[in-house]
């Protein structure tokens, strides 16, 4: 299977996007949700195959010191094909020149990162509104 990823947020479809989120449990994010928090961020991955979209990931950065990446999902018609890691390689290819790089995996999925580099922070923080994610995140 040939798959592309593209750095430009408009290669994207945001029904089919939308419907990556929601395979795989995050129902909250709507087309307009989606569209703001990619504009937003200004370092994107998307990838597609036969010009769908099947998994993204996206990040902030200033450019300089720090970064964080968010959102890493893969269909799961389509996990287990080594998407997810070439989303991370690509999107940390176009953070190469930033200091620290954060990312908070999703519960269980912390060993797929520390394989691609990632390692746990000792004085890592976090707030969170949504009481449901501060019980699975935070100690």
């Amino acid at each position: 299977m040939e798959y592309k990823i593209h750095s430009d947020f408009s290669m994207g479809n945001l029904e089919e996007m939308k419907e990556i989120y929601s395979s795989v449990g995050w129902t909250r994010h709507t087309k307009e949700i989606i569209k703001q928090v990619f504009e937003a961020s200004n370092v994107v991955a998307l990838v597609t195959v036969n010009d769908r979209v099947v998994g993204f990931g996206r990040a902030q950065t200033d450019g300089v010191f720090n970064a964080a990446i968010y959102d890493v999902v893969v269909h799961p018609d389509f996990q287990k094909q080594g998407i997810a890691k070439q989303i991370i390689e690509h999107l940390l290819d176009q953070l190469a020149d930033v200091s620290c790089v954060h990312l908070i995996s999703t519960s269980g999925n912390e060993g797929f990162y520390q394989k691609l580099g990632f390692k746990k922070l000792k004085t890592g923080m976090a707030r969170y509104l949504n009481p449901h994610l501060a019980n699975e995140y935070l100690e």
